[in-house]
C-alpha cells in the first residue's frame, strides 16, 4: 500500500467504507415502512443498489411504492423516523470496522498524513457509532453533514475538507459508493472506489476508475 503515501491529504467516506453499517439503514429503512403498515419489498442487494446511487433514488423509490404514506406523511418526516430507527440500531452496538479499515487508518495515522472522515452522516449518528468502535477516534478531521450545504454526489463536503486540511496536487479520496465517486471527481481529488465485485453499482463503473474488492486487497498491493 507504499502508493497511497504519496499523496496527502487522505479523505475517507464513512458509511459502508470504514465502518459496516449498510446493512443498519436497510433495517431502518424497513422497519419504518412497517411501522406504517406497508410492507419493504426490496431485498438488501436491490435496496444497495440504489442508495449508492444517491438519497433522491431511494425517495423515489419508497415514493412510488407507497404514494399515500408519503403524501400523508411527507418525505421529511417518514426520513425523520428512519434516522430515528437509525439510531436505535446504533445503541445496540452491534457495529464492526470493515475488513483493513483499521489496518490502513493506523499506517496513515503513523505517516503522519492530514487525513478526515468526510460523510453524509450526522454528527450525532459518528458520535454514537465512535463510541461503539474507539479505533475511529484517531482520525483528527470528522466533515459531517452539518458542515456543508449539499450531500453528494455534489462535491460540498470534500470542498468544506480541503478548506479544513488544505488542497494539493496529490490528494486522495477514498469511497464505496458511486455517488461518494462522483463528489470526489468533482472536488478534484483523485478517487478510489472500495467495492466488492458482485455488487450491482459495478455495472456503472467507469474502466478507468481505480477500485478495489477491500481494503485488504490494497493492504496486498505493493504499487497503485
Amino acid at each position: 500500500m507504499s502508493w497511497i503515501l504519496d499523496y496527502s491529504p487522505i479523505f475517507f467516506d464513512f458509511d459502508g467504507l470504514l465502518v459496516n453499517t449498510e446493512h443498519l439503514h436497510f433495517q431502518a429503512y424497513q422497519k419504518m415502512l412497517e411501522s406504517h403498515g406497508v410492507d419493504f419489498p426490496w431485498d438488501f442487494p436491490s435496496f444497495a443498489a440504489v442508495a449508492h446511487k444517491s438519497s433522491e433514488g431511494l425517495r423515489l423509490m419508497i415514493a412510488a411504492h407507497a404514494p399515500a404514506l408519503v403524501e400523508k406523511e411527507g418525505w421529511d418526516a417518514l426520513y425523520e423516523q428512519k434516522k430515528g430507527e437509525y439510531a436505535k440500531l446504533l445503541e445496540k452496538g452491534s457495529l464492526e470496522m470493515m475488513p483493513g479499515a483499521e489496518t490502513i487508518l493506523e499506517k496513515v495515522q503513523e505517516a503522519n498524513i492530514p487525513h478526515a472522515v468526510v460523510t453524509n452522516s450526522t454528527r450525532r449518528q459518528t458520535e454514537m457509532i465512535r463510541q461503539n468502535l474507539p479505533i475511529l477516534n484517531i482520525i483528527p478531521h470528522w466533515i459531517t453533514r452539518e458542515d456543508y450545504a449539499e450531500p453528494k454526489p455534489a462535491p460540498d463536503a470534500y470542498l468544506k475538507a480541503i478548506e479544513i486540511l488544505g488542497k494539493s496536487e496529490k490528494m486522495l479520496g477514498f469511497e464505496d459508493a458511486l455517488r461518494g465517486i462522483r463528489a470526489l471527481e468533482r472536488a478534484r481529488i483523485t478517487p478510489v472506489l472500495i467495492c466488492p465485485p458482485d455488487h450491482p453499482q459495478m455495472g456503472n463503473v467507469n474502466p478507468d476508475l481505480h477500485y478495489y474488492s477491500s481494503f485488504l486487497e490494497i493492504l496486498g498491493e505493493t504499487k497503485f
